[in-house]
């Protein structure tokens, strides 16, 4: 019989927490049961494995990304739109970063496409049509924003850039300034 309470989003939800507190890599099945004081055993019949939870917290996230993204996106256009999807990555990062690190989970294929990333790459086209960009330099951008956005998050939550000036919020309005300009002067092929 299962525990009362325990339920697989129940879960996911403590993992997620629990992510953010100590880091997405020290997520396991046993880590989750000494939260709940309880055997990890008995977390089993709610999730297969230690990587199950890991999928389950990387598909939480991907989930509430798209959901901030979407909500800050709508209405926008350009660089407007381009600064609202930033931000919201890097405060969402900021707010979780157990969570954001799941998000950037290799998941397997199948998962993959019935998760919430697909709604990250639409909506980043979507603010790409803002800037006319088609095929193939669509995909090229869409990879651009993604590295450059992650890139920065990852080299600031690392304190990568905490040992100088400027501050990083001047630097990353001047970044995604750069990124306006370059999207609007598409080079061509």
């Amino acid at each position: 019989m299962a525990r009362a309470g325990l339920t697989p989003e129940r879960l996911t939800r403590a993992g997620a927490e629990l992510a953010d507190e100590v880091g997405f890599d020290q997520v396991t099945v046993s880590a989750l049961a000494r939260r709940f004081d309880v055997k990890a055993a008995s977390l089993y019949s709610h999730v297969k494995s230690s990587q199950d939870l890991k999928t389950r917290i990387a598909l939480l996230a991907l989930e509430e990304l798209a959901d901030r993204a979407a909500e800050a996106l709508a209405g926008r256009a350009g660089k407007d739109a381009l600064t609202a999807l930033a931000d919201v990555y890097r405060d969402y990062a900021r707010a979780h970063p157990g969570r954001y690190a799941a998000a950037q989970l290799r998941l397997d294929s199948e998962t993959a496409a019935a998760s919430a990333g697909v709604r990250h790459a639409q909506m980043t086209r979507a603010l790409l049509r803002g800037y006319d960009l088609t095929e193939p330099d669509q995909t090229h951008a869409v990879r651009l924003l993604g590295s450059v956005f992650h890139g920065y998050v990852s080299l600031e939550l690392g304190g990568g850039f905490s040992h100088s000036a400027p501050d990083t919020e001047e630097t990353w309005r001047r970044v995604l300034d750069a990124l306006d300009a370059l999207l609007r002067n598409w080079p061509a092929p």
